[in-house]
């Protein structure tokens, strides 16, 4: 478990650090920084102070400051899935189903969830980006899962008409919607996550 709070001086030390390694497009570097902050100071907080007003940050358009931007968020990726996880050892899913919306390439955010769970010895099937809707429903019904999370950056993937469809398909099933990307109003059945913190206790 993480053993030191988080100061206002560690989050700036540990972004100053991410953004160093992120402009030498050092993921290797990122990872480390990733994985080692995470058990010093827990998922969430160092997600939320962190990484998240990191990503945030207004990247600019110039091919480098593009690299910059994907290295950074490949190499959270990377720290993110080591942290906690043993392959020979791993956590059942505990029926928790997390998948990026179809055609939705970015989802760290379940990534980080996924690390949060592992954190309390909870496990948490994740099954990445861009899972199609027919792919989604297939996973349904193969692993069974009593709550399932979809990830959605942008309205252009949240869909939200989709999400409800699909929620109608599995009345049994919990659905949560995670992600800035479903912005349009969502039925009381849905459940809107807002923040990492909220999202390991709703799970």
């Amino acid at each position: 478990m993480p053993t030191d709070p988080m100061s206002t001086d560690a989050v700036e030390t540990t972004r100053k650090r991410l953004s160093r390694a992120a402009e030498d497009l050092d993921t290797n570097l990122i990872a480390g920084l990733v994985s080692d902050s995470a058990d010093r100071f827990g998922v969430v907080p160092y997600w939320e102070r962190v990484c998240v007003p990191l990503l945030a940050e207004s990247p600019g358009r110039e091919p480098t400051e593009i690299a910059v931007e994907h290295a950074l968020s490949e190499g959270m990726r990377v720290g993110l899935d080591v942290h906690r996880r043993h392959p020979r050892r791993p956590y059942p899913p505990d029926g928790v189903l997390l998948a990026g919306a179809e055609q939705e390439l970015h989802c760290l955010g379940l990534h980080a969830l996924a690390a949060a769970r592992r954190e309390l010895r909870r496990g948490s099937l994740l099954l990445g980006p861009a899972l199609p809707w027919a792919g989604l429903t297939g996973a349904v019904y193969r692993a069974r899962p009593h709550s399932v999370v979809v990830w959605a950056q942008t309205p252009v993937t949240g869909r939200t008409y989709r999400l409800i469809r699909f929620a109608r398909d599995f009345p049994s099933v919990r659905v949560l919607a995670a992600g800035p990307g479903w912005i349009e109003p969502l039925p009381s059945s849905i459940i809107r996550l807002v923040g990492l913190a909220e999202a390991v206790r709703v799970c």
